[in-house]
């Protein structure tokens, strides 16, 4: 981020965290949940700490991160002065980033491949450390884009369980940029109900209140709170 982004971004990002909590809150209304229910998670992914502090000062807690290294660098600083902070890794994972990760992660949305669980297994049990997890699906099946298949959901799911040990609380999408969104939010949820799954990841700054109307329990917000990149 240059020092030309970073002085309006500063500037209006409490502002804008209040625009995005209203909005989020007349979502729930509509769809007749509570508010409690929905997560907001601010993206804060290639911001710095000046630029984050503020929205961490506007009373958010849950932050999310595309890269483990690029986490590993500004948040520990934060986090001492903000102890009650919650990261989530919503980016793809390395294996041989699984070690980081679990130590500095509440939350990793991107399990998607038995190498990831294996190495997840692995630094969970080691660490004695138990983030939140939830498997990757790649709803329109792009080739481009991390993910499992919808077709093979299921028996991935209870690989991650029955294999590797693994507790998944739930699933995250990323839909198809030229797509609807909510077809791709109806087919996540539908395959979270039948394998008893209570946590959604999906929806971001331009689909939230669609996500959140189809079931969405954690919503990833960066460029409504943070501006663009």
């Amino acid at each position: 981020m240059t020092d030309a982004n970073a002085a309006p971004v500063t500037g209006h990002s409490p502002n804008a965290l209040a625009a995005v909590e209203a909005e989020i809150a007349r979502a729930c209304k509509d769809a007749q949940r509570d508010r409690a229910s929905v997560t907001l998670i601010a993206v804060s992914k290639t911001f710095d700490a000046a630029a984050i502090t503020p929205v961490i000062e506007a009373g958010q807690r849950v932050f999310g991160e595309n890269r483990v290294q690029e986490a590993k660098g500004k948040w520990p600083a934060l986090t001492s002065v903000y102890p009650d902070i919650a990261l989530h890794l919503i980016g793809p994972l390395q294996s041989n980033k699984a070690k980081e990760a679990v130590a500095l992660f509440d939350a990793i949305h991107s399990v998607d491949r038995p190498s990831i669980c294996q190495a997840l297994a692995k630094e969970i049990e080691s660490q004695n450390k138990h983030p939140q997890l939830f498997v990757q699906i790649n709803t329109g099946e792009e080739p481009q884009k991390a993910g499992v298949a919808p077709g093979e959901a299921d028996a991935f799911l209870a690989s991650c369980r029955d294999t590797y040990g693994l507790t998944i609380s739930g699933l995250m999408c990323i839909p198809p940029v030229d797509e609807p969104p909510a077809a791709h939010f109806a087919l996540t949820a539908k395959i979270a109900a039948r394998n008893g799954l209570k946590n959604l990841s999906m929806g971001m700054s331009a689909d939230f209140a669609t996500a959140i109307m189809l079931g969405a329990t954690h919503v990833r917000v960066g460029s409504a709170i943070f501006g663009h990149r």
